[in-house]
């Protein structure tokens, strides 16, 4: 099985499943995971870090806002069309 929807927690456990993903810095998903396996007495196993969708992950906000503005000021030069290579 590769999906399960689970319904009818309350707000105490989505709080908690929320502050756990953010102190592991993982999606809330890989948390539900870690959380599931964990209750039933699993060991926690390698991540399919190769899965469609999770393969940047890591990236998920790891830039700060100079360098996010950074990287925009760099592409911006490229929205500028060299009329002479169209020629």
């Amino acid at each position: 099985m590769d999906q399960l929807t689970v319904r009818g927690f309350g707000d105490d456990l989505s709080e908690a499943m929320e502050r756990f993903a953010e102190t592991e810095g993982v999606s809330l998903n890989k948390a539900a995971l870690r959380l599931l396996r964990k209750g039933a007495g699993l060991s926690e196993v390698a991540d399919a870090d190769d899965s469609i969708g999770s393969s940047l992950d890591h990236l998920i906000g790891s830039w700060s806002q100079e360098e996010y503005l950074e990287v925009v000021a760099v592409l911006k030069e490229l929205d500028v069309i060299d009329e002479e290579a169209w020629l």
